[in-house]
């Protein structure tokens, strides 16, 4: 192995035990506020369901990501069989994205498929690492148009986004990449939590 290999092997390595040690550092700080946040949310897409409604989701890059991974887990399966869930991910429909985008602007993506297809019944959950996506805000604005529940999967200090919605899961690091592995840890445990949960007559 040349000298250019061995060095390559051991940035690679110092790279994967940084990443690692910092992320079991940043799952160490979750507590009790954070499981009340996830609770509270499974809780309301839990009534949703039994009373009709869809639970949405929406966010940027990577929280787009998550948004489409944590509703493809509710409308396939996670880990039981059962029926899919009513769940949606505004940030798929790529001819809708590009129409609202150019006719309204990138602001208006989220807020525009909330205002045509939320409903009463429906809860809105917004995924933001700095809290202060203006897509995610004025679709905020337009889920309590329409009486919605929303919720947040924030990071930082919750930003704007955290005294708009019923209750906040604020990832407790500054760093993008960490937020975005506490999201998708704990969207995963919100599926958890809804398929031991729920079980929605007629689905």
């Amino acid at each position: 192995m040349s000298s250019d290999d061995k060095d390559r092997l051991a940035t690679a390595g110092t790279l994967f035990e940084q990443a690692v040690s910092d992320l079991i550092a940043t799952l160490g700080q979750l507590d009790e506020s954070h499981l009340a946040a996830l609770t509270a949310l499974a809780a309301d897409v839990q009534q949703s369901w039994l009373a009709g409604g869809k639970f949405m989701v929406c966010g940027n890059g990577g929280s787009a990501s998550d948004s489409q991974h944590i509703v493809a887990e509710l409308v396939g399966r996670f880990l039981a069989d059962r029926p899919g869930y009513a769940a949606l991910a505004l940030t798929a429909n790529t001819s809708t994205l590009t129409a609202v985008g150019n006719d309204y602007g990138f602001d208006h993506l989220f807020a525009r498929q909330v205002q045509a297809l939320g409903g009463p019944h429906d809860v809105l959950l917004v995924i933001s690492t700095s809290g202060n996506s203006a897509n995610c805000v004025l679709a905020v604005e337009a889920a309590r148009a329409h009486g919605m529940k929303v919720h947040g999967f924030l990071g930082g200090t919750g930003g704007r986004l955290l005294p708009l919605v019923d209750s906040a899961l604020v990832a407790p690091s500054d760093s993008t990449p960490k937020i975005q592995e506490v999201h998708i840890t704990l969207g995963h445990v919100l599926c958890m939590i809804l398929e031991r949960w729920v079980a929605v007559p007629g689905r």
